[in-house]
């Protein structure tokens, strides 16, 4: 009887915009090697247009939006590759169908106070979601439940804790995958 190979694992960065997704993801995949995905790389067209205008997205957008990262995550787990992706991933719906299918995903959510996300908004510039759409995403956004797979983060950390804190959780279910008994 032969060993049941272990999926990938596929590590969604994940919190509402401003929490600094990019930074930790780029970090972590570069610390542990593996190939990084950004989820604006996954928007179409119309949902940018959306935001940029200061409309909050609504499931119905965001729907095709996710189903790509999921088949980004499916294609790195059928090809046994590693990776980071970054993915607002606000309601537990979302998380749901990013790792439907797909064995491997653990999520690293970036949590933190609206004062302290809207103040890092407040200096942000260059990127098409506006400060204005925090409060929507705070209203969406459902934390990482006890039966959810991952690690939550305090964004109030520097971001070399987080990726500390997160690698050494990562390493904890490498190991426990590793050897199931």
């Amino acid at each position: 009887m032969s060993a049941r190979k272990r999926p990938a694992t596929i590590v969604v960065v994940m919190g509402v915009s401003g929490s600094g997704k990019t930074t930790i993801a780029r970090s972590l995949a570069d610390r542990l090697g593996v190939t990084y995905s950004e989820a604006d790389e996954f928007h179409p067209p119309e949902n940018i247009a959306k935001m940029e205008s200061g409309v909050p997205l609504n499931d119905q957008d965001r729907l095709p939006w996710l189903r790509s990262i999921a088949a980004w995550i499916h294609e790195q787990e059928r090809a046994d590759v590693n990776g980071v992706v970054t993915c607002s991933a606000l309601k537990r719906s979302y998380r749901d169908l990013l790792r439907s299918g797909n064995d491997g995903v653990w999520f690293l959510h970036l949590a933190g106070s609206r004062e302290v996300i809207g103040n890092r908004l407040a200096g942000r510039t260059g990127h098409f979601m506006p400060a204005s759409l925090l409060d929507s995403q705070f209203a969406d956004l459902q934390p990482l439940e006890p039966d959810e797979f991952g690690y939550t983060a305090d964004v109030a950390e520097d971001a070399e804790t987080i990726v500390e804190k997160a690698l050494t959780a990562i390493t904890a279910v490498s190991e426990a995958k590793a050897d199931p008994t």
